[in-house]
Order: structure tokens, then sequence, then C-alpha cells
């Protein structure tokens, strides 16, 4: 990010974010929706009568971090840490006064 401000002014960043507006997403974003668009097409001709699907439901959210509040973020942090074995240096952690 510090490269992109310091090689780009803050108006040619205000045109590619004008752009991104009226073009839909730049970037890996973009090939989600595009996945998405044609994972909804053959669930549509393949499935029966019912709810028809929509691009949104076969795109990933990927940062859902700012829902959860810090407590819910360290559980989880905490719950993946000793799932792969590691040790919590933390202040009531697992490993006692580290941290």
């Amino acid at each position: 990010m510090r490269h992109l401000l310091a090689d780009m002014q803050s108006d040619e960043l205000t045109e590619w974010m004008a752009y991104e507006q009226i073009t839909g997403p730049l970037g890996p974003e973009r090939g989600d929706l595009l996945h998405g668009i044609r994972a909804a097409v053959t669930a549509n001709a393949a499935g029966g009568k019912g709810r028809k699907s929509v691009p949104k439901d076969f795109v990933p959210k990927w940062d859902q971090s700012q829902a959860a509040d810090w407590q819910e973020m360290l559980a989880t942090a905490r719950a993946l840490n000793s799932r792969l074995g590691g040790t919590d240096l933390t202040r009531g952690g697992d490993s006692g006064d580290a941290g």
C-alpha cells in the first residue's frame, strides 16, 4: 500500500476508484464474481423448479473479521493455534505466565 500511495497521486487513485464503480471490481474479486455467475447459470440449468441461484450464492466471503469483536477473534485464533499444535504464549494461555 505504501508503494501505491508513493507512486500515485490522490486524483489518479480517485479516477481508478470511479472506474471500478462503473466497470465492476478489479483483480481477484472480479474472478470470484465471474465464477459465481458461471456456477449460478450451471446450477439453474441443472436444477428443477424452485428458488433460482444467484452469483452471490457462490462467491466466498473472504473477510468477515469486522463482524467479530476482539474476544471472538482471540478465541478463534486460540482454537486454530490449538488445532495446529501451537503453544499459546499469551496471558491466560496454556503456557503459564508468559505474555
